[in-house]
């Protein structure tokens, strides 16, 4: 069963609401017409009820940085630093995508975010066959904003990538129409120049007049690494956030990915202009990239949500991986068992993640009025057991067995650990064999 039920109650699970009260509940939930719409015990009775006694329910999981189309390549580009990973592996096997690899790519990606808990992206795609990749994401039930990637310069970005400043900008316009509120609202665009080396002036410029004028949000990464930084630096005489704000991507529609590099001054300045950035421990640690210090960047005001960016540069798309590792990074970093206590952390991945997408006011909380969009984690095995508070459980033993049920708009996408829409089996299969394709269409 997928379709979401006229009447459905949740019965039995401790809450974890993630509200501004931060209170965790034992309480059923009622949902009707993909909306919560009643916290407590109820006598009437539900059209359909889910016992999730010994289980942990809480906001969907939101995942501010992903790459879909880059689901495929998981094992293709390992043990590389960040620019020549996209020079020598990343740019050649997107300019090799299809339509057909694409929606394959994007299926196993969404597959695996589902599984995992996450019930919504903010996803950059890239250049070309954007709408297979929507159309994937519709198929799904998930929550999703998602943008084409913008690259209108650059020497050592392949033919099959490069486009020129009107095409970009057309082709996101004609998609933005398209696909933006699509899905019974579940859908949006972002537009998504891809990073300041790739983007001619009169990009950004252009898609900041367009986000001022439409609210719709721009999604890039800034930051990120130390020799990228130096080639910022060397050609433009800035740093990427500096120049990125001189031509309008700054503010509460600018979502920056990493963040890594940034000086106290930049956080500050983040800070006031409320510019968001999406932390991505495992990517920044497999890339070399280093470790964003997560509790400055909150001190100065700054809204961080939580990514795992993409396969190939990280091999997992875990929220609980990234959850887990974000609260230890800030320990470690900081040498203080106390610098991103667990409730802090599950709000990197629930309203933190909700606010920096703009969506703050619909997910992220459990709350009478939001959109159901929840996962339920079982965590009354042996590995969780026997007790102890029930956030800390999350955030530093919960693994993606654990996730038994998920949903969307009150729609069932998990249940039992069992997709509802989507066949494991086949997305594999399709997935392995378009894997080999691009590869070989890539030269690699």
């Amino acid at each position: 069963m997928s379709a979401p039920p006229d009447d459905l109650r949740l019965r039995g699970a401790t809450l974890l609401t993630m509200d501004d009260a931060r209170r965790v509940l034992r309480a059923d939930v009622r949902i009707h017409e993909g909306r919560i719409r009643h916290l407590g015990a109820s006598r009437r009775p539900a059209k359909r009820s889910v016992d999730l006694r010994g289980m942990v329910l809480l906001p969907g999981f939101v995942q501010a940085h992903v790459h879909l189309c880059q689901a495929l390549f998981r094992g293709l580009a390992d043990d590389l630093p960040l620019l020549p990973w996209l020079r020598q592996r990343i740019w050649p096997l997107e300019a090799a995508h299809t339509p057909a690899s694409l929606r394959a790519s994007a299926r196993m990606g969404i597959a695996e975010l589902l599984r995992g808990g996450t019930t919504t992206v903010l996803d950059m795609g890239t250049v070309h066959h954007q709408g297979a990749l929507f159309e994937a994401l519709a198929e799904s039930g998930i929550r999703a904003i998602s943008g084409k990637a913008m690259m209108d310069r650059g020497d050592d970005v392949p033919s099959g990538l490069r486009e020129s400043t009107a095409e970009s900008l057309d082709a996101s316009h004609r998609l933005r129409e398209r696909w933006d509120g699509a899905a019974e609202g579940r859908l949006g665009y972002a537009y998504a120049p891809r990073f300041i080396l790739s983007c001619s002036p009169e990009l950004l410029r252009e898609v900041a007049r367009t986000s001022e004028a439409t609210g719709a949000l721009m999604h890039s990464h800034a930051a990120e690494h130390a020799e990228e930084r130096r080639t910022v630096k060397a050609m433009l005489g800035e740093d990427d956030v500096a120049a990125l704000e001189r031509h309008g991507l700054a503010g509460p529609r600018c979502v920056l990915a990493h963040g890594v590099q940034l000086r106290r001054a930049e956080m500050r300045r983040a800070g006031r202009l409320g510019t968001r950035f999406v932390h991505c421990p495992s990517t920044n640690l497999k890339l070399g990239s280093g470790i964003a210090d997560v509790v400055s960047l909150r001190a100065a005001g700054v809204c961080v949500g939580l990514g795992a960016d993409g396969a190939p540069c990280n091999n997992r798309m875990d929220a609980l991986t990234e959850l887990r590792l974000a609260a230890l990074l800030a320990k470690g970093r900081r040498q203080d068992a106390r610098a991103l206590p667990a409730m802090d952390a599950l709000e990197l991945l629930t309203r933190e993640g909700a606010r920096a997408l703009g969506l703050d006011a619909e997910i992220g909380t459990i709350e009478v009025g939001k959109r159901a969009d929840l996962v339920a984690l079982d965590v009354d095995g042996v590995a969780h057991g026997p007790g102890g508070d029930v956030a800390s459980r999350v955030v530093y033993t919960a693994q993606t067995v654990d996730v038994r049920h998920v949903w969307v708009d009150g729609a069932p996408l998990l249940e039992d650990g069992a997709l509802t829409r989507m066949d494991s089996a086949a997305i594999a299969r399709d997935a392995r064999r378009h894997a080999r394709a691009t590869a070989r269409r890539a030269g690699l």
